[in-house]
């Protein structure tokens, strides 16, 4: 694959590359919608993500293509595009944001590559912004830690792309570990890495095919909902976000909502944050039952008090929910299509893959795609 890569990047620059990245994607597990809430959440880095080849100009000019976009253009280290192709804006975004204290003194020419499906709520953008961090950081001499690195990419994000994100995406891309689960404090911008023992079992991804893009979607709307409680909530009680709110607390200042949905939405924070703390011990005592029964109440809190699903992801989850071996399933990622996980036994794979697709596609006319995942190390140079 990096040969062919290679073999691209000389076909559209005529030159050899210099160095080599690669981010991961990223799925969660479990902890939806409670990143920008300052919650806990458990994700993992995968198998498969996004490269980008390089070498360095003798001007200040960025030249950028993908394998995956129509789209390439250039632009000056001295005018980042704001208007260009969807995509463009991923890496532009940190590059502006980079060039306020590190401004490269030189371009580059880059050629991004990458295997995970778009529009599919595993975090392409992310796997985009931090693989260009990276590079930049690696290359420009700029000494980020990875956390930085992860802060730099969510502000791209939020002030040049435009999505009101938490931080949760880019921090699992960046600090990612092979075998481990990633459990992230969203508040204090720390984690604990979850030793994952899942023996016969294996985290399966199945992605709906309904892109959804977060700019477009409800997901601002959410999280204005959020802040809006939080707010009503501090005339009462001192505290700096939902999720530093307990199950009793729900019962004592509920009242003070007096809109059932800001009080589902509240809920839904509260309740996942406690389930989040609840899968990472089973995860790391292989109690794969509780981590099966914890997916599946996310799952049904996002539907019915955070609304974020819909037809298509209530369907993969209830039509994987019929197979034997499924411990659980759950939507995943920001909602609104994009994929489920499901926690499933080595020899219901197939099963699974058959008549969940079979079905899926009855009951909505879509074709599902189904990955089979690993944890896997987060952003790296490969040579």
């Amino acid at each position: 694959m990096i040969e062919d890569l290679r073999n691209k990047f000389r076909g559209v620059f005529n030159q050899e590359p210099e160095l080599i990245y690669f981010a991961p994607g990223r799925v969660n597990i479990i902890g939806e919608h409670i990143d920008y809430n300052g919650g806990l959440v458990l994700p993992f880095a995968m198998n498969f993500g996004t490269y980008v080849l390089l070498n360095t100009r003798d001007d200040n000019q960025v030249v950028y293509t993908s394998t995956n976009f129509d789209y390439s253009g250039e632009c000056s280290l001295d005018e980042f595009p704001t208007s260009e192709s969807e995509w463009v804006k991923y890496p532009m975004g940190v590059f502006s944001v980079m060039s306020k204290e590190f401004f490269p003194s030189s371009g580059n020419n880059l050629l991004y590559s990458g295997d995970i499906p778009i529009g599919s709520g595993l975090s392409s953008s992310a796997s985009i912004e931090v693989v260009t961090a990276y590079m930049l950081n690696d290359n420009k001499s700029c000494g980020l830690s990875l956390i930085e690195i992860a802060k730099a990419c969510q502000a791209a994000e939020n002030g040049y792309v435009g999505v009101n994100c938490g931080i949760m995406d880019q921090y699992a891309v960046a600090m990612g570990k092979q075998d481990r689960a990633l459990l992230i404090d969203c508040d204090k911008l720390d984690h604990k890495e979850i030793k994952a023992y899942l023996g016969e079992y294996k985290f399966l991804v199945t992605n709906t095919n309904k892109p959804r893009k977060l700019i477009e979607s409800k997901y601002n709307e959410r999280r204005a909902e959020c802040e809006k409680a939080l707010k009503i909530i501090k005339t009462r009680k001192e505290v700096k976000n939902l999720c530093e709110l307990t199950s009793e607390d729900l019962k004592l200042y509920n009242y003070l909502l007096k809109n059932d949905v800001l009080s589902r939405r509240v809920k839904h924070v509260v309740k996942e944050n406690e389930r989040v703390i609840e899968t990472a011990k089973a995860l790391e005592k292989s109690d794969l039952t509780t981590v099966g029964s914890m997916m599946n109440d996310s799952h049904d809190s996002l539907r019915d008090d955070y609304e974020v699903t819909g037809v298509e992801l209530d369907t993969l989850v209830d039509e994987a929910r019929k197979i034997d071996g499924v411990l659980g399933s759950r939507m995943t990622g920001a909602g609104f299509g994009g994929c489920t996980i499901s926690l499933v036994h080595k020899e219901s794979i197939e099963l699974f893959k058959e008549e969940v697709g079979k079905a899926y596609f009855e009951k909505t006319g879509l074709k599902a795609d189904f990955y089979e995942t690993e944890m896997c190390d987060g952003v790296r140079k490969i040579e």
